[in-house]
């Protein structure tokens, strides 16, 4: 068939054309790389984010583009790329899915005032002596073995503003002394929340090995400066002629130096409390010890290092380094300008201190280490061993050091990949300059100390083995995969131990089963008459899904025995999704126990999706196993009747007696067989519950037959958690059982005593 064009059709066709790919050129332009619109690389930290963003606000902002009608949108868009790429795992859902991983999320729509941003956010961006602290990092530096005082503070908190011109010069202060760090509450909500910070600014000295300890005195600049150096244990000496000598040859003996301040009084000598571990500290009093200040040449206050070996009764010839300054960081600085250099190994004894690998670029090469870096070997040669990938700044490297040299974490590459024939390894796919990852790597040498022996745990850069990531299909930092012969396995879950152990666990007894098409209808669809199911449908990409991921496991393990859990992933089986009518993820549904239909299913619309609403909800369809009690029925079979009964006092318009409905379902479930469960209405039963002495709901009771008539006040059982009442509930009725086997006992032996002394009487 053909179409004739007039001279205007064509023109009008024309134009549209060009409309239509007008509108396709701003579709596409309008999904800018996050990354572009701040101005960063994909490797920038957390607070290079901030800067930009910062910048680009006070520039782009509409409060100073009033006369640009895309001021709006322009700024929408930075705000949109701020609030994925600053959140830990909107930004790994980013670099993996793209805009497609955000769908479900809504970030960026609302914006502060150009006042806030210049004003107010990121208060100590650009404090160089303050560390901002963000969720991924703060664990690693309070537990680095530094000490730390840390401001949680918000933004929008006046007194906040109010503390930080003295918070600035505190830290100068104390710079070189201590750490001083701020966490942006605003933007670390969790965070906070986990640290149980609920008023701004709260300050509080992290140490390891103590609890953080919260300061409350006014703030001042020497208020702070005093309560912050109750803390500091470094060791200072005081010298003096008696122990002088002594001292500094056993310093030496060592291979120490040492650090000593002289002065004419016992005040400077606290300027010179700084973090040594290389040297010795001390100090000497001139005043009182002014012979020996003679005799060393001392004539006026001042700071000098003795090396080892240096002759300390000639300063001109013995190597001693005279400071001319009592402020802490400058000594820390020139100080390490004069230590001794680590000792060049060879590859023959590669254990500890400074390997060239000019000089062996073989090992370095096995090594797959083409640039400077720190490495822990874990003493099993060569081959077991991790490279530092964080920040090369003290508390962060002593974190390291410390956490690496304990766990079971190595550095690997195609020479020791697992393959499919070893045992089961974690193996950790990252970059380097990915924020998320170096948070994710601590975490991981914690769950490898619970798992020693059971799985092992590697990590691999992909900057450096690309052909190995591409391998396995690596699309985005972290992804961390478990390799069991030839099932595979990615983990989905938040960067925390405890979760990456929970995941192992579930692989080892899983609490979800995977329902493909096929088995949906074998095993939900088909169920026997008495069974139950929850199912959640998903998708990979869903924020919401992922976050409920680790909830819908531990929600399985609590159901375990009383519902069948599974899940259906939708991007896999989309038709099967879209034919079972699931238009939203995740869709959560429960199959009841069969009825006529066998089909039908319950929709879960609840607001919250944790473990214990879930299960909650869930409970709430199984048939009920307790008996409901009236005062007939309670007096009958409870305190007349043979039986054990544990009983639940409760109202109906009662918030925790509502809660604890489906925990007693579960205990009633738990001790069928042994106990009888039974539920007393104390609104229609006031009475009842009177004469059982009940003053709050819900409350527990146990009322044990013990051969003779019940009392009716029981025995209060002090719990709300249906394992732990079940364990005491056993315990209580294999204590009478005993009692009544060991009654029987006796009346046996006297039945036969009895009998053997008649027999003897007739004979």
């Amino acid at each position: 068939m053909e179409f004739i064009l007039s001279k205007g059709d064509h023109t009008r066709y024309l134009r549209f054309l060009l409309l239509v790919l007008v509108c396709a050129i701003v579709l596409v332009c309008t999904d800018q790389d996050y990354y572009s619109l701040l101005g960063v690389s994909k490797e920038a930290s957390s607070r290079e984010i901030r800067q930009a963003f910062k910048k680009l606000a006070l520039k782009l902002h509409p409060d100073k583009n009033q006369n640009d009608p895309n001021a709006h949108e322009n700024f929408l868009k930075i705000n949109r790329a701020y609030e994925v790429l600053k959140d830990e795992d909107l930004r790994k859902k980013y670099d993996k899915y793209g805009e497609k991983g955000l769908e479900d999320q809504q970030q960026g729509g609302r914006y502060e005032s150009w006042h806030f941003y210049r004003y107010d956010f990121g208060i100590y961006d650009d404090d160089p002596e303050i560390i901002t602290l963000d969720r991924g990092e703060f664990d690693a530096a309070v537990n680095s073995g530094e000490l730390w005082f840390v401001n949680f503070y918000s933004p929008r908190c006046s007194h906040c503003h109010d503390l930080a011109p003295t918070w600035r010069e505190f830290a100068k202060e104390m710079d070189g002394v201590i750490r001083i760090g701020a966490v942006n509450c605003g933007d670390n909500r969790m965070l906070c929340r986990i640290k149980g910070i609920n008023s701004y600014p709260s300050l509080y000295v992290f140490k390891t090995g103590m609890q953080p300890v919260k300061y409350y005195g006014d703030r001042s600049k020497e208020s702070l400066k005093n309560f912050a150096m109750q803390y500091v244990t470094s060791t200072v000496t005081e010298l003096w002629a008696g122990n002088f000598v002594n001292a500094i040859e056993t310093s030496f003996a060592s291979g120490l130096g040492w650090l000593i301040t002289f002065c004419s009084n016992k005040t400077s000598r606290g300027k010179i409390k700084i973090y040594f571990c290389l040297v010795n500290v001390g100090w000497m009093d001139c005043g009182t010890q002014g012979e020996l200040c003679d005799n060393l040449d001392i004539s006026s206050s001042t700071t000098a290092y003795f090396p080892p070996g240096a002759t300390i009764n000639n300063k001109e010839k013995g190597g001693v380094l005279f400071l001319n300054s009592l402020d802490a960081r400058e000594i820390y600085q020139e100080v390490m300008k004069h230590l001794p250099d680590f000792e060049i190994i060879s590859a023959a004894s590669l254990e500890v201190g400074k390997f060239d690998c000019l000089s062996s670029p073989t090992i370095c090469k096995k090594l797959y280490v083409y640039q400077p870096c720190l490495a822990v070997f874990k003493g099993k040669g060569i081959e077991d061993y991790e490279i530092h990938h964080g920040k090369k700044i003290l508390y962060d490297i002593v974190a390291f050091a410390k956490e690496s040299v304990n766990s079971h974490v190595i550095t690997l590459g195609p020479q020791n990949f697992p393959g499919k024939e070893k045992e089961p390894w974690l193996v950790d796919f990252f970059a380097p300059w990915c924020p998320p990852c170096r948070a994710l790597l601590p975490e991981l040498r914690k769950a490898s100390k619970h798992l020693y022996g059971q799985l092992k745990f590697g990590t691999l850069d992909c900057t450096v083995h690309e052909g190995l990531c591409n391998m396995h299909n690596i699309r985005a930092y972290p992804t961390t995969v478990l390799f069991n012969q030839s099932d595979v396995h990615e983990y989905e879950g938040h960067h925390s131990a405890e979760q990456i152990l929970e995941f192992i666990e579930d692989l080892r007894n899983p609490s979800v089963i995977s329902l493909t098409p096929e088995t949906f209808v074998e095993l939900v669809e088909r169920r026997k008459r008495e069974e139950v199911w929850m199912v959640d449908f998903y998708a990979p990409w869903c924020g919401p899904c992922q976050a409920l991921m680790p909830e819908w496991k531990k929600m399985a393990r609590m159901l375990n025995g009383l519902i069948s859990v599974g899940s259906v992933d939708c991007q896999k089986y989309y038709s099967f999704c879209h034919r079972e009518s699931v238009q939203g993820y995740p869709e959560i549904r429960l199959f009841p126990q069969k009825s006529k239909t066998a089909h039908q299913y319950y929709s879960y619309n609840g607001w919250h999706r944790d473990s214990y609403s879930l299960r909650g909800w869930a409970l709430g369809y199984l048939p009920q196993v307790s008996v409901d009690l009236t005062p007939q029925s309670f007096t009958e079979k409870v305190l007349n009747g043979k039986d054990h009964w544990v009983i639940d006092f409760y109202a109906p318009w009662c918030g925790p007696c509502q809660n604890f409905a489906p925990e007693f379902e579960i205990l009633a479930r738990a001790v069928k067989g042994k106990v009888k469960a039974g539920k007393v209405d104390c609104q229609a039963y006031g009475q009842t519950c009177q004469s059982a002495d009940i003053r709050a709901y819900p409350t527990v009771k146990f009322y044990p037959y013990q051969g003779m008539k019940v009392n009716v006040l029981g025995e209060y059982i002090d719990s709300r958690d249906a394992k732990g009442i079940a364990d005491i509930l056993n315990e209580k009725v294999e204590a009478i059982e005993n009692k009544g086997k060991r009654k029987k006992s006796r009346n046996k032996v006297r039945i036969l005593i009895l009998g053997t002394f008649t027999r003897d009487i007739i004979l």
